[in-house]
This record gives structure tokens, sequence and C-alpha cells, in this order.
């Protein structure tokens, strides 16, 4: 038996993704998951986790395939158009202002070392949001050696993520289907 699906109208879904806008520059995955999974509870944890390989599976960011997605499933095209322009407008206005402004201290020494803390922080929000998202998936071992098997091949063999793509979703698609006969 699943859960009654959540009602969100267009202004709700404007208002969640401008917050999650809001909420960082790239690396807002985690509070994008824990605004709709944990807050809003507009999805459960694995239909959130279903709509972001979706989302990564699809050409541009993954923030916004999933606000695109997640607009459509609740307010058809007026939905998916409310979720991205919540999420994109704050940002951009945000990046043009920042935009004007590095122009002018660009050469300073301090604005360098400050951006390198950001970085370091945002590579920690990506390594713990991915370990939030695999907590769902230690249930089935198969998922987990799917990930390790696209892991190795990325980061240490250096496949093309075209190839490994072509090969490892009709495997685990198929995996899939087989284990739910």
């Amino acid at each position: 038996m699943t859960a009654p699906q959540p009602s969100v109208g267009t202004p709700a879904l404007f208002l969640g993704f401008l917050k999650i806008g809001l909420s960082g520059f790239g690396g807002v995955m985690p509070f994008a998951r824990r605004m709709i999974v944990d807050e809003r509870r507009w999805l459960s944890e694995l239909e959130f986790l279903d709509v972001l390989s979706l989302s990564q599976f699809l050409p541009g960011p993954n923030i916004v395939n999933v606000s695109i997605i997640i607009g459509r499933r609740f307010g058809g095209v007026t939905g998916s158009i409310a979720a991205c322009a919540g999420l994109m407008l704050m940002p951009l206005a945000i990046v043009l202002i920042l935009a004007t402004l590095y122009a002018q201290v660009a050469r300073i020494e301090a604005v360098s070392g400050a951006l390198a803390g950001v970085s370091a922080s945002a590579s920690g929000l990506i390594l713990a949001t991915a370990l939030k998202l695999a907590r769902p998936l230690r249930q089935n071992s198969w998922q987990v050696g799917i990930c390790v098997v696209a892991f190795v091949a990325i980061a240490l063999l250096r496949v093309p993520l075209l190839w490994l793509l072509a090969v490892l979703c009709p495997l685990s698609v198929s995996i899939a289907w087989w284990r739910r006969r």
C-alpha cells in the first residue's frame, strides 16, 4: 500500500524551490533532499532517489531537472515552470550582483583564499549527500555493486561516462526487472 500523494500547489512549488535556490550555489541537493523528503514530505526517500536518478541521466543540472520533474508531478507544465523559476530566480540575481563585485576585487589574495575554502565545503556537502542517498540502497546488494562498478570505472579507470551509461543502464534495468518477477 502506498502513502497518499500530497497535494502541492503551484505557489508552494515556487516558494519551496525558491528556498532551495537561496540555500546555496551548486551544492543545493542536500538542502533539496531535506526540504522535499524530511520537511515537506512531498516524496519518500526512495521516490526522491528515483527522481534524482532520472535527473542525473537527463542532460542539464541535476537540481534543475529535479525541480522540473517534481513540478510536473504536482502541477503539470505550470508546476514545472513555477518550480524551475523559483529555483533559478534568486541565484540568477545574486550571481549577477556577485559578478559585478568580483570584477572589482578579483586580484585580492584574500578573495582567492575564500574561494578555495568554499570549494572544500562544497566537496564535503557532495560527499555527505552521496552517503545519505546511498542509505536506502544498502538493502539491495546488487545496486551497491553497480555503484561500486560505476565509481571505479569513472574515478579510477577514467571510462567515458557515455560508454559506462550505455553498459550499466541496460544492465541495471535488466537486473531490476529480473528481481521483481
